[in-house]
């Protein structure tokens, strides 16, 4: 029988993809989604259509899902023809607001009702994995910046003690094992009365001594576990967060670009083994660095499209060509001039143009994990379409993916010439002392990218391509792409939720590395045990 998991802000659901793909030593799935909470609408609604393609066996995904997917038929009418498997996934993946919300959430969900449909879910089992990470953004070092924020406050700011809905949880219902993530700032994040981390690691060791201090009342009678806390790439004997008071703290970071993922996410991501098990977990595996162009580049050219013109190709070339006059490129690297001047008098109209949400390409693969990535049946690309920039912005799109591709680097402000620096008031200041010095940032091909976030959803300038014909920036799927997602995960709502949802997700490779060093915890402490009830 498959390991039940319990998910929780599971986002679109990159964890628990990692662990749904999973598949052990009898060739079966190890893991099975029990239930997966998340509150944003839309990336609900990608959690539950992911839901019902795992209801499926791999080789029996009916052809309606892709009909789907190619915009052919509707969500509903695809629900619809498969009643009995929509229904799982709806049970299975729920729409809920977990923690304190405002009242006016119409998904905010109630302690009693989470943990009513924890113990249905699990009908009695105690060996389960609860996963999840709590909202981020509270910790994260780029918006604490931005919020001119030193010292978090908890009162004003409910995202600070999200954290403790994962405490409740371990303390009421004891999986025998956790898989907590965040950002790496949390390593940094203080409040009034404590290091955050440090008071983390010490309250999931001993959930139950941290929640029943404000819950005496109701939890009296309820018997509660301790942890062992492990790092995913440091064995115990290099980290010993018990007896060091700093905790070692960095040693819990995964850097995603040594483990197999094409992008430099580092991330905090805690393990923890219920006291009971004895049972000293591994590691994940390392690997070389996987560049962009080997994940990207057989994807489909594109070219942007324009936001104040008519999207013709004329247009878009005659604004491209543009660069070449009035000496727009002053200050500018020879070498890098040339690379511009050649591209922008050889401009050529892309096959699919600004791309599409479905496009019937016949080959789009990718040397790198092709059995992980692609999938023929889909008969082309998902959410690949282009967005539309600024005139002003092609210009520095073409500069800054040109110089990438001269000089090895993604230029600083004080790179770029003074007529293509933007109209912002604080230029300045990041040419003088280096404050957002990148805001215009090339992913090289040669390298892993950097960090996919949920920014880009806001804006292209961190997320450029590496080529300068196609001159914009990543198109919804090649971050898919970057952060691991298989080909046929399809991301539901309008493209900005669909940037969204793939920037806040946790890289479902990774998630199935992770996998199998958890599957290994439960395979060792279910021999364990049966040798222990040996005659």
């Amino acid at each position: 029988m498959p390991i039940p998991i319990i998910d929780i802000f599971a986002g679109p659901g990159g964890l628990g993809e990692g662990f749904s793909a999973f598949i052990n030593e009898e060739n079966e799935r190890a893991f099975k989604i029990a239930l997966s909470i998340e509150k944003d609408t839309l990336a609900h609604q990608t959690l539950r259509l992911r839901s019902f393609f795992r209801q499926f066996a791999p080789d029996e995904i009916p052809e309606d899902y892709y009909s789907f997917t190619r915009g052919e038929i509707t969500i509903n009418e695809l629900y619809n023809r498969w009643p009995e498997q929509a229904t799982h996934a709806r049970q299975e993946a729920w729409c809920g607001t977990l923690g304190d919300p405002d009242e006016r959430d119409l998904n905010a969900v109630s302690d009693d009702e989470v943990d009513q449909r924890i113990r249905e879910v699990l009908n009695g089992e105690t060996n389960w994995l609860l996963i999840g990470g709590p909202p981020c953004q509270a910790y994260s070092i780029v918006g604490r910046s931005r919020r001119q924020e030193k010292i978090l406050n908890e009162q004003t700011d409910k995202r600070v003690g999200l954290y403790k809905q994962y405490l409740r949880i371990l303390s009421v219902h004891s999986p025998a094992i956790f898989v907590m993530e965040n950002v790496k700032g949390i390593l940094s994040a203080e409040t009034s009365e404590n290091q955050v981390f440090s008071k983390i690691l010490n309250d999931l060791s001993d959930p139950a001594s941290s929640y029943l201090s404000d819950n005496d009342a109701a939890c009296a009678d309820i018997q509660y576990p301790s942890y062992r806390i492990y790092s995913l790439v440091n064995t115990p004997d290099q980290i010993d967060i018990y007896g060091n008071p700093e905790y070692q703290h960095k040693k819990f970071v995964i850097k995603a670009e040594e483990h197999g993922v094409p992008q430099t996410r580092h991330r905090v991501i805690l393990l923890g083994v219920r006291s009971d098990i004895d049972v000293i977990p591994g590691i994940i595996p390392r690997h070389a660095e996987v560049p962009v162009s080997d994940v990207i580049g057989g994807l489909p050219a594109l070219r942007s499209a324009l936001s104040k013109s008519d999207n013709t190709f004329e247009n878009w070339r005659r604004l491209i060509s543009g660069i070449l006059g009035e000496a727009v490129m002053d200050g500018a690297d020879d070498a890098v001039k040339d690379a511009i001047r050649n591209r922008a008098e050889n401009m050529e109209e892309p096959p699919f143009g600004t791309g599409a949400d479905f496009l019937p390409v016949l080959d789009a693969g990718t040397d790198y994990l092709p059995e992980w990535y692609l999938d023929p049946r889909i008969g082309g690309v998902l959410n690949h379409a282009s967005r539309a920039h600024m005139d002003s912005d092609l210009h520095r799109y073409l500069f800054v993916s040109s110089f990438g591709q001269v000089r090895g680097i993604s230029p600083k402000l004080s790179d770029f010439p003074e007529r293509l620096l933007p109209a912002h008031g604080n230029v300045r200041q990041g040419i003088e002392e280096k404050k957002f010095a990148d805001r215009f940032r090339v992913q090289l091909a040669g390298r892993a990218s950097k960090t996919i976030t949920s920014h880009i959803s806001k804006d292209g300038h961190y997320y450029i391509h590496p080529d300068p014909a196609q001159c914009r920036s990543l198109t919804v799927r090649e971050a898919a792409r970057l952060q691991t997602f298989p080909d046929n995960y399809f991301f539901c709502g309008p493209r900005t939720s669909q940037f969204h949802q793939v920037g806040n997700a946790v890289p479902p490779y990774l998630a199935f590395q992770i996998a199998s060093v958890v599957n290994q915890v439960f395979e060792q402490a279910f021999a364990n045990l049966a040798d222990d009830l040996r005659p």
